[in-house]
């Protein structure tokens, strides 16, 4: 009489769930990037696309900040310096309106990339990470995946903040196209940060103390631009601050490209802040993931 065995899952080769159908070999040796085709990366970003987009449909309350961070902060800051603020640009708060949604896009962006370095320890705490590193697959598809769904929430966030902006009275003055233009130049600024926050959630023990040191990188960079306010009413030496804060540039770029004004060097320092910190903070990234025990 012959038993058939089951195959079960070791540490080493941990058995797949329904989300998480990835190509892998009997072995699970690990795989470097290079060893791995162009077509068989994407195919794996693909597939880790996916099974983050269901966890999103079997978590929803994890689309709470998306959802709701929009609405809140543009109701708090319309009618808290809108009056105020308003006045000093010239006119009342609906000229804030066309001043501050811009701003916020920005802001939007770099909070959600936070999320993203929380999210990246709390998978390690889990052993999620842990299973991915066993299956032949390139370490960057892992981290890329998680930026392109991130990028996919902070795309929901900032059609919300507009819609918002539009009910508040936010005038387009330039064209489709350059709204357009200024979500993506959002996007790509979003994403570019999402690096940093990876590295942070890699290097941290614990997602609150990701949390922790990310709030008091935002809160000066988000305060000290003229993301709220225009900076000529800061003292001077937080103008000067004012002007090399990347958030400042986003803001003036996506301002000046919803308001039909001049762009001057906004856009290019903005793409360059980006490429800087992705050249920078992505390969850092990949290889704390590697290695990270």
């Amino acid at each position: 009489m012959s038993t058939t065995t089951l195959p079960t899952s070791t540490p080493e080769t941990p058995a797949a769930g329904p989300g998480d159908r990835l190509p892998r070999a009997a072995s699970a040796a690990v795989v470097d990037d290079a060893r791995i085709g162009l077509r068989a990366n994407l195919r794996h970003i693909g597939a880790l696309v996916r099974r983050n987009a269901l966890q999103i449909k079997q978590d929803p309350e994890s689309m709470f900040d998306v959802l709701l961070m929009p609405i809140i902060f543009t109701l708090l800051f319309v009618y808290v310096f809108g009056g105020s603020v308003g006045a000093s640009l010239g006119g009342s708060r609906g000229e804030y309106v066309n001043y501050v949604i811009p701003g916020l896009m920005a802001m939007m962006g770099m909070n959600i990339a936070m999320a993203v370095g929380t999210g990246v320890n709390d998978d390690f705490r889990k052993g999620v990470m842990d299973r991915f590193r066993t299956m032949p697959i390139a370490r960057s598809s892992v981290l890329i995946a998680k930026i392109v769904v991130e990028m996919g929430r902070m795309l929901v966030a900032t059609a919300i903040l507009l819609g918002m902006g539009f009910l508040l009275g936010l005038e387009i003055k330039s064209s489709v196209l350059d709204l357009f233009a200024a979500i993506g130049l959002s996007t790509v600024f979003g994403a570019s940060l999402m690096w940093i926050f990876i590295l942070l959630g890699l290097t941290m023990k614990t997602a609150q103390a990701v949390q922790g040191t990310a709030m008091l990188v935002l809160m000066p960079l988000q305060f000290g631009s003229s993301i709220f306010a225009p900076p000529s009413t800061m003292p001077g030496w937080l103008q000067a601050f004012t002007d090399y804060n990347p958030l400042s540039n986003l803001a003036d770029a996506a301002r000046s490209l919803i308001n039909d004004q001049p762009l001057g060097h906004s856009v290019w320092m903005t793409l360059g802040w980006s490429a800087g910190i992705t050249l920078v903070s992505m390969p850092l990234a990949v290889a704390k993931f590697r290695k990270k025990s």
